[in-house]
């Protein structure tokens, strides 16, 4: 499975960040990017910048979609 996110669609409400710290993060421009280990995928954003999601955090990853306000977060199954 893989994860980006729209940022023009973000409202950075950080949703994604409290439900998967492993997969999202929210940087100083108030916006959540997705990311691999430690290596935030913000260059290029967007679709460019899919994140492949770690084993056993689908689920969660799936949670954060359907949670997030701005509906920004897209997955690749």
């Amino acid at each position: 499975m893989k994860v980006w996110i729209d940022q023009d669609l973000c409202t950075g409400d950080g949703l994604c960040e409290e439900i998967c710290p492993q997969v999202f993060t929210l940087l100083e421009d108030g916006l959540a990017y997705v990311k691999e280990g430690d290596r935030v995928l913000n260059d290029p954003a967007g679709a460019e910048g899919l994140a492949l999601v770690p084993e056993g955090y689908e689920d969660a990853v799936r949670e954060a979609a359907e949670e997030c306000p701005g509906e920004c977060i897209f997955i690749e199954e």
